[in-house]
């Protein structure tokens, strides 16, 4: 595992512009330097929307799509793929998740597989160490399944040895252990398109040289197909396995009655999914599976629906100096609620005219017109649609994440002059509320319960299967509940409450499930809990600040690389950024307050980090602040995200809440 270390000059930086003014006029300049440059970012029609980063694959996978579909004569694959070798690590052949990561598997075969494809000579040095790489780690035999469709779908890799998605399970009836509703939206989305795939099995043989046999370390793995058995004679993982291959025997006997209806009733959910979004599920990988997918069921490529998929893929595209890269989805309704909740932190209404733009175009977007995928597991079917999705355009896929956010972000906006704002808020608290899971805490998607045993099912290996209850939603709905005058009397917040407690860490943090990583979980609940009226001087609290104190650095600042997901003894631990700093000041803010040294101290460091002129490596501009750290999570332990806009707006909300609490002492 790579160590990482934080960028030098942040802190010779900060060293040169402290103890200039006193802290509270320092944090004022700085507040108001930050929030100029988020209104400079504003869009026209009122929201923000900046480059979401995630890793490798969103090249390397189309890359290898164009192959599949017989379109490699795209001309914009160079370019492409010219951004995919800047991605590789020089030092060790390797494609990464994020930067400092230790090599990833499947990222690299795949990386490998579409250079290849692309002309890249396989003697050529990068080339080599790749390989050499890949074959360290236990050769392309033993990539994540995700990967395994691309491999079996180019001839590298029979497809008895990819998991069977049996297109059959969309029948089963819903009081069944797996059914679609007890599963994640976002695994909804992938497992549809790709149970067509695994049904039809296509394949696009290509020629041996262009093959990558030479990754594999059983070469005769392409002809003899091998399952990896747990070692344990009965466990889990073995039964699902065992489960698997008598699938793929049944398939072979050709008994398969109710094939053609359940694939009849999977693309009409796809199809009735692509309406009213931008591309099934408004993310990249089902937006790249549709597309094999309805390929299989027979349409071509004059199809409006198949033109549609490709037009929602390759708006994903960034072109920048020749290159081209992807991003797996648009943020914009994400980075709008996160903006504007920061702007009311520092001062600014509805009665601005920049902010009343991005109020009207946040309640254009509420999703108060369809009742998506979240209503089959409500418990009341008279639930008023509401909620607000992370993308331009996602209707059936609303989500309590950004229904939090969105909803205490208006609220504050609207400030009593506004009231299709508060309206539009308290529909959403009262969605988010019907959402609420029988453990107390609030899940992303859907109303759901824990279902451990769904992670041993094999084509679950990206490790979220499920979307059960996690402590930082938990914590935000919290937040937002206290904005609109819930307190810990209310039912509902009680048993968030003591959800929350059951899930606090031995340390005295919360995991974040969406966020890098437990200091982002802890700020959520912490913040969450102070909102809703929970004594900051609670034994379970204080343990809070005491660990935020343990994990914050001498210069004031807190970083966490994403390498705590996969080890959870670096807790807190990792390069200072922006984003942390700005969570781990909000969250002692809101534990310890704003006069406590280590507060202060996260503040100062805020404040002389911001940078005063342009920076010629990135592309942040005055008021702003650089990261080049991953601070965001799609699935922990497989895709992370760097989200362009979390350095600028979260320290603008720290700076904005330090100086507007009413017990900070005035500065001497």
């Amino acid at each position: 595992m790579t160590d990482i270390q934080t960028h030098p000059d942040l802190h010779a930086h900060a060293r040169s512009r402290s103890g200039r003014a006193p802290l509270c006029a320092q944090a004022q300049k700085a507040r108001d330097a930050a929030a100029a440059e988020l209104f400079n970012q504003q869009h026209p029609d009122g929201y923000w929307c900046a480059e979401l980063e995630g890793d490798s694959i969103l090249q390397s996978e189309y890359i290898l799509l164009k192959w599949i579909v017989e379109q490699e004569d795209d001309p914009r694959l160079p370019r492409i793929a010219n951004y995919l070798r800047k991605q590789q690590r020089p030092e060790d052949g390797a494609w990464i998740q994020y930067p400092g990561a230790g090599p990833d598997l499947s990222a690299t075969v795949k990386a490998y597989f579409a250079l290849k494809l692309v002309g890249d000579d396989t003697d050529a040095p990068h080339m080599k160490k790749a390989r050499k790489l890949i074959l360290e780690l236990g050769g392309a035999e033993r990539c994540n399944t995700y990967s395994k469709f691309y491999l079996a779908a180019l001839g590298q890799m029979h497809y008895d040895s990819v998991p069977a998605i049996p297109p059959e399970m969309v029948l089963l009836p819903r009081w069944f252990y797996f059914n679609l509703d007890k599963v994640s939206a976002w695994s909804r989305t992938m497992i549809m398109p790709l149970s067509i795939v695994s049904s039809y099995r296509p394949v696009r043989q290509l020629p041996e040289p262009m093959g990558i046999m030479e990754l594999y370390t059983n070469h005769d793995y392409l002809h003899r197909p091998y399952t990896e058995f747990d070692k344990r004679l009965i466990s889990w993982k073995n039964i699902f396995l065992a489960a698997d291959k008598a699938l793929k025997i049944w398939e072979k006997t050709r008994l398969t009655l109710l094939r053609k209806k359940a694939l009849q009733q999977i693309e009409q959910w796809i199809l009735e999914r692509t309406e009213q979004s931008d591309g099934l599920g408004a993310i990249y990988p089902p937006m790249v599976y549709i597309i094999i997918a309805l390929r299989c069921l027979g349409y071509d490529d004059s199809n409006d629906h198949v033109r549609e998929a490709w037009d929602q893929l390759d708006r994903l595209m960034i072109e920048q100096n020749g290159d081209i890269r992807f991003q797996p989805c648009f943020s914009p309704v994400w980075d709008s609620g996160i903006a504007l909740y920061a702007l009311t932190e520092a001062g600014f209404k509805a009665s601005d005219p920049r902010v009343h733009r991005a109020v009207d175009w946040l309640i254009e977007k509420e999703c108060n017109h369809i009742a998506g995928d979240w209503k089959n597991n409500l418990r009341k079917s008279d639930v008023e649609p509401s909620g607000w999705y992370f993308e331009f355009n996602n209707a059936y896929y609303p989500d309590v994440d950004d229904t939090a956010m969105v909803a205490m972000a208006l609220h504050r906006a609207a400030n009593g002059t506004a009231p299709e704002a508060q309206a539009a808020a308290e529909r959403g608290a009262k969605w988010i509320l019907a959402m609420q899971n029988e453990d107390g805490g609030w899940a992303a998607f859907d109303r759901t319960i824990h279902r451990p045993i769904l992670e041993y099912v094999p084509f679950a290996d990206h490790n979220a299967i499920q979307d059960p209850s996690c402590p930082d939603i938990t914590g935000r709905t919290l937040e937002c509940l206290g904005h609109l005058g819930f307190d810990a009397s209310h039912p509902a917040v009680q048993k968030a409450i003591t959800f929350i407690r059951e899930t606090q860490e031995p340390e005295g943090c919360w995991f974040g499930r969406w966020g890098v990583n437990y200091i982002y979980g802890s700020w959520q609940v912490i913040v969450g809990l102070q909102n809703v009226g929970v004594d900051m001087n609670e034994k379970w609290v204080r343990k809070t600040a005491r660990w935020l104190r343990k994990v914050q650095k001498e210069d004031g600042s807190f970083g966490e690389s994403a390498d705590s997901y996969e080890h959870p003894d670096r807790k807190g631990i990792g390069p200072s950024t922006a984003s942390q700093t700005a969570w781990g000041a909000m969250t002692l803010l809101s534990a310890v307050g704003p006069n406590d040294p280590a507060t202060r101290r996260a503040i100062q460091w805020l404040v002389d980090t911001q940078l005063t002129q342009r920076d010629d490596q990135s592309d942040d501009n005055p008021g702003s602040w650089r990261e080049d750290w991953y601070t965001g999570t799609g699935f922990p332990r497989v895709f992370y995200l760097r989200y362009h806009l979390y350095r600028l707006y979260f320290p603008l909300m720290a700076l904005g809440r330090w100086l507007s609490d009413p017990s900070r002492n005035p500065d001497n």
